[in-house]
């Protein structure tokens, strides 16, 4: 079996391309620039491709003919996408619908499997929202990433949607540090750090998400699979849990309300997604917030 991921350079690409390297598949991975992960093997090939150009776009997919095309790429930083709506299209929208098209054009006789990687930001208030809900997103980048979920369902070839929350995991060398990992380093330095209470979400381990995308390949699944944690937690009860771990001083934790920060980009109050769907077709079973911070600093 052959994979291409997309967004390797990224915390979820990274993972994704160590996870599948292990198992018995050719390995594609491609973002902007050179390769920054330093634990890539001979296993992967990496690609530079910007997924903006059409011509880049086909050219990859021509080259490559995957069986599984697991596109991670993606602004994904609210704020960043306010402020530069374009930027966020032509990557969230343009670069999804390139890859869509190219794997119908050429290789119509192949099939390839289209996993998109989505956002629980396509939802707004009133969480923890099932598969079956109707999206109600509350800023730019959640509706960039509803307008390619749209695309995504109108595709001819088979296709799942995979919406993770607030991922969080290990990083090594050449992957960008997560949230924990900013609290641990943050209150090594002794540096006081503000933390949202009001803000609730189910945070998801990203070996979980790897497994799930497993299942989906190897079960040749479509539709949309919500992968989230076990808990409804904040910012601050994450950050807490991760001061007491590795014993920090969580005294330097500042506790705020979401509401009294001055934030371009509205945020869902309690937001976070349910998996029964993954659960019941997939085996989709998530550890602990305890357990994914205990291996995300062994």
């Amino acid at each position: 079996m052959r994979i291409l991921i997309t967004g390797s350079n990224g915390f979820l690409g990274s993972h994704l391309a160590h996870f599948f390297s292990q198992k018995n598949t050719e390995i594609f991975t491609t973002g902007r620039g050179p390769c920054r992960d330093n634990k890539i093997t001979g296993k992967v090939e990496y690609v530079d491709t910007e997924l903006t150009n059409k011509e880049n776009v086909y050219h990859l997919i021509q080259k490559i003919l995957p069986d599984v095309i697991i596109h991670n790429a993606a602004m994904s930083k609210p704020n960043e996408c306010h402020f530069n709506n374009d930027a966020c299209l032509k990557i969230n929208v343009g670069a999804t619908k390139y890859l869509l098209e190219a794997a119908e054009l050429l290789a119509p006789d192949k099939k390839i499997h289209f996993i998109f990687l989505s956002t629980d930001y396509v939802f707004g208030e009133n969480g923890p929202h099932a598969e079956e809900d109707i999206p109600h997103p509350l800023n730019f980048y959640g509706e960039s990433k509803l307008m390619a979920e749209k695309i995504v369902c109108n595709a001819s070839i088979p296709c799942s949607i995979v919406r993770p929350v607030f991922i969080y995991g290990p990083v090594w060398e050449g992957t960008r540090s997560g949230f924990i990992q900013w609290i641990k380093d943050s209150l090594e330095k002794k540096q006081t750090i503000q933390v949202v209470s009001d803000e609730k979400r189910t945070p998801t381990y990203v070996g979980d998400i790897c497994n799930g995308i497993k299942a989906i390949i190897d079960k040749s699944k479509t539709g949309i699979f919500h992968f989230a944690g076990k808990e409804i937690l904040s910012p601050a009860e994450m950050a807490i849990a991760t001061a007491q771990l590795l014993g920090l001083d969580e005294s330097l934790l500042d506790i705020v309300k979401g509401t009294d920060l001055q934030q371009p980009v509205v945020r869902a109050r309690k937001s976070g997604l349910t998996f029964a769907r993954a659960a019941k077709e997939l085996g989709y079973q998530p550890v602990s917030f305890a357990e994914g911070l205990r291996q995300s600093f062994e």
